[in-house]
């Protein structure tokens, strides 16, 4: 696997673009996907049981199994709450899309963010749409274009790209995705979408998608809120001709291991965007009992409000870890656990065995003063392990989302 500069249209087939329509005030609110080549695709959706018309859909759609050629997404509108009009409306967005490509709107999916509870300004969409699907385009800054279209309170462009030989062909996959706040370890408050030339089965692209999104999307969180309109899409258009593979085959070990570095990068590009965050903190548990207590554990300490604004305060205070993990419903041993906090300042044993160490308060400061920690936790009941990606907790939070309704 080779990471090469792009974003979602770096694929064969896959064009993009995206505007400022006038959903938002300022920033681009559009943005366009289309495919040369009906594509199979897979999805991941919100596991809130509040859910936003799209996700409604798509997920329908993916069932379904239908191939694909196009996504249309707005930002500054969630489509969430809107009742039937807000089902109808997510349905015209796909129809007025299609009809200006020529295809069926049964080949469109769709997808929102921003504020919930807004009817969707459908006049704003339709001029929008039609005005800017002329400017699809292959070319790296339509992919970047693309990538701006779907950000709320994003403060940086979150897109990767690699290529990989299957079946001795170049395949490609390029990505994009949003995320900075309401983000919580089940699915978060991510769009991704992936999009990659490779000819494989729809039910060998779905699996590849439910496990890359497990251990990444599904391990990350900023505040611990969850939205309505998560979603992970991932197209495959077939483009680059490899030979079609099968599970047990090196080739789809290969995909799926490209699969789930992409989503891992823009995992973490979500947390490190977090909404104020100043810290990207990792939550590593070893030696844990079942792969679920791991995973119990490891999500408690990067959600704990009490954690995260210790690290804000660059405070070694792991007592709050233990304590998080205590009631996190995972199994563990108190008196065998292990804590240390480690980046490249060095590394830092806390506790051992179930009693404090005493440690260098000046060190401590160090390691806590830079942008990622690593929280190790050393349980010596089994040998399962997970890890988890959080941030920590500030003033900063606490604006963007005071005013978020007002600004957006």
């Amino acid at each position: 696997m080779r990471i090469i500069d792009g974003g979602i249209t770096a694929a064969k087939g896959f064009l993009a673009t995206g505007a400022h329509i006038g959903i938002k005030k300022i920033k681009k609110d559009l943005s366009l996907l289309y495919s040369e080549q009906p594509a199979n695709v897979a999805g991941m959706f919100t596991q809130n049981i509040v859910r936003a018309a799209p996700v409604i859909r798509n997920e329908e759609m993916v069932k379904s199994k239908k191939k694909i050629k196009g996504i249309v997404s707005i930002s500054g509108n969630a489509n969430a709450c809107t009742g039937k009009k807000g089902i109808l409306d997510n349905q015209k967005m796909a129809e007025i899309y299609a009809e200006t490509l020529g295809i069926s709107p049964d080949e469109v999916l769709t997808a929102s963010t921003g504020i919930i509870g807004k009817e969707m300004p459908m006049c704003i969409i339709e001029e929008g749409v039609k005005k800017i699907v002329p400017q699809l385009k292959r070319d790296r800054q339509s992919s970047k274009e693309a990538a701006a279209g779907i950000i709320t309170t994003d403060t940086f462009l979150k897109e990767v790209a690699v290529e990989l030989e299957l079946g001795g062909k170049t395949v490609t996959i390029g990505a994009m995705a949003k995320g900075s706040g309401m983000i919580q370890p089940n699915m978060a408050t991510v769009l991704a979408f992936l999009a990659t030339d490779a000819v494989i089965s729809q039910e060998l692209l779905q699996k590849a998608l439910s496990d890359a999104v497990d251990i990444t999307y599904n391990m990350i969180s900023v505040d611990g809120a969850m939205s309505t309109n998560d979603m992970a899409l991932l197209l495959a258009n077939g483009m680059a001709e490899n030979e079609p593979f099968t599970e047990d085959s090196e080739d789809y070990k290969r995909f799926k291991d490209a699969i789930l570095y992409i989503n891992q990068k823009l995992s973490i590009q979500v947390v490190h965007d977090g909404e104020g965050a100043s810290k990207l903190i990792a939550a590593a548990v070893t030696g844990a009992r079942t792969k679920e207590d791991a995973r119990k554990l490891a999500k408690t300490i990067i959600n704990d409000n009490l954690v995260k604004t210790a690290m804000y305060g660059e405070d070694a205070n792991w007592g709050r870890i233990l304590a998080a993990m205590g009631g996190s419903g995972g199994f563990f041993q108190p008196e065998r656990v292990g804590i240390a906090f480690q980046n490249e300042k060095g590394y830092l044993q806390l506790m051992e065995e179930g009693h404090p160490i005493p440690f260098d308060e000046g060190k401590a400061l160090e390691i806590l003063a830079e942008r990622d920690i690593i929280i190790h936790i050393y349980l010596h009941d089994g040998v399962e392990e997970a890890i988890a990606w959080g941030c920590d907790l500030g003033h900063e939070y606490i604006r963007i989302n005071g005013e978020y309704r007002l600004r957006t």
